[in-house]
């Protein structure tokens, strides 16, 4: 009953956030029916969308100047207002779209192609299209976020080098509200395709993004510090985690994502920063994930950061040769099953469900739960699953979880409760050997 109760909690806490998205497009359908926007079309103030990087004297893209002049315009007025980004492949290097605004849902409006410069001098900042501090922004349109990655991913050190710096994000929203992305392609992102951070009530609809399978660091959306985000009905195929949810998300929500191929759907990482927030009420349903590198995950490093993840679900879930369909990983970024004091995470995470996932695995074992002895994993639920190894033997990649004798599901330091169908699947005691 306990657990019902607490189920209970997270499915209203997330109909809140349900109704919140609801209302929003009833006022977004509202501000477009009964008012006009005024239209800030860039090529009326400089922009060219001929293909060509024009520079100014400093060096600076002109593009950059007609795409802030529009902004601002249309930011400061009085009643609806619209920037329109037309057919034709524009070339900018970092923009900031700031508000507070008096125009009060302003509309940016993607036709054509924005295209990023890729002199990494020209981002003085790690953003290059930067929404912040803005309320009822609508990013929407048909066209795409070109980042040009593949110019500068070789100068992507992040996976040696913890002291790295980054490369820019394609879109972030940063300190915005009540605010819109839809239908927007994001390719070929330096970083991540889009960063939502410090924000509340966002939702992210029928967005397309897509990296190669090998690129670093394209997360194609990521979150953090926000409250009350809902990604829905998008297709992302990228080089690291198609979502993850970051330290101080609350109430997130992400369902119909289709996830091929990527590093699958995340909580976390957390434990690597200082004075980092708690992730609660985080819900993952009716997803698809394709050929990823893991499936429903949750993941934590080691280290003396102290935090915690809770009350979290992924459930509906059709897995297509999925490398760890289901991990909870508190030993990410280091030597797996090793012990000792300053090899374990101290990142508490309690009250976390899987349920009716089904598919096939890359792995053998289909179900990890890799917890910290410091803090061991506390209220994991694991029902209705059905994970089966694929046939071909030779093809299938080495577990997460080392046992003495192969296993559907190894598991280290958790507390977990099986229910529904579960076959070959427990917490038995599975000989876990050291690497």
């Amino acid at each position: 009953m306990a657990f019902l109760g607490r189920y209970q909690l997270i499915k209203a806490a997330l109909f809140i956030g349900v109704a919140l998205h609801f209302c929003q497009a009833q006022a977004r359908e509202l501000a477009e029916t009964e008012e006009s926007p005024a239209i800030f079309d860039v090529t009326k103030f400089g922009a060219k969308g001929d293909g060509k990087e024009a520079l100014d004297e400093d060096g600076n893209p002109l593009n950059n100047f007609a795409f802030i002049k529009a902004w601002n315009q249309a930011c400061h007025t009085a009643g609806p207002a619209k920037v329109v980004i037309p057919p034709g492949k524009f070339f900018v290097s970092q923009v900031l779209f700031g508000g507070p605004c008096q125009c009060p849902n302003p509309i940016v409006e993607v036709q054509g192609t924005v295209v990023a410069s890729t002199d990494i001098s020209q981002y003085p900042t790690q953003e290059w299209i930067l929404f912040e501090r803005v309320s009822g922004v609508v990013l929407t349109g048909t066209g795409t976020f070109d980042g040009q990655g593949q110019v500068n991913w070789a100068n992507n050190d992040c996976a040696l080098n913890p002291n790295c710096a980054p490369l820019p994000v394609s879109i972030k929203f940063h300190r915005t509200n009540n605010s819109v992305i839809e239908n927007i392609k994001s390719l070929n992102s330096m970083f991540f395709h889009i960063h939502i951070s410090n924000c509340h009530n966002i939702t992210i609809n029928k967005v397309t993004i897509v990296a190669p399978f090998d690129s670093p660091n394209t997360d194609g959306i990521h979150i953090g510090e926000s409250e009350r985000v809902t990604i829905t009905d998008s297709s992302i195929s990228t080089g690291d985690d198609c979502v993850s949810v970051g330290q101080g998300s609350v109430n997130t929500t992400v369902t119909g994502v289709v996830c091929a191929p990527g590093h699958g759907l995340s909580v976390g990482s957390l434990g690597k920063d200082a004075y980092e927030k708690p992730v609660r009420f985080v819900h993952m349903k009716n997803c698809t994930l394709k050929g990823t590198d893991n499936g429903a995950r949750v993941k934590s490093r080691v280290g003396k950061i102290v935090n915690q993840a809770s009350d979290i679900i992924f459930e509906d879930f059709i897995m297509e040769n999925v490398r760890n369909p289901i991990i909870i990983d508190q030993q990410y970024g280091g030597k797996r099953d090793k012990k000792g004091p300053s090899l374990t995470s101290q990142v508490k995470i309690s009250n976390v469900q899987f349920k009716n996932i089904r598919g096939t695995s890359t792995t053998y074992q289909v179900l990890s739960l890799i917890c910290s002895p410091t803090v061991p994993c506390e209220g994991i639920q694991v029902a209705d699953i059905d994970l089966k190894p694929i046939t071909d033997a030779a093809k299938l990649r080495p577990s997460a979880l080392k046992t003495a004798e192969p296993s559907l599901s190894g598991c280290l330091n958790a507390k977990v409760t099986f229910g529904g169908k579960h076959d070959g699947l427990s917490c038995d005691d599975h000989q876990v050997v050291a690497a």
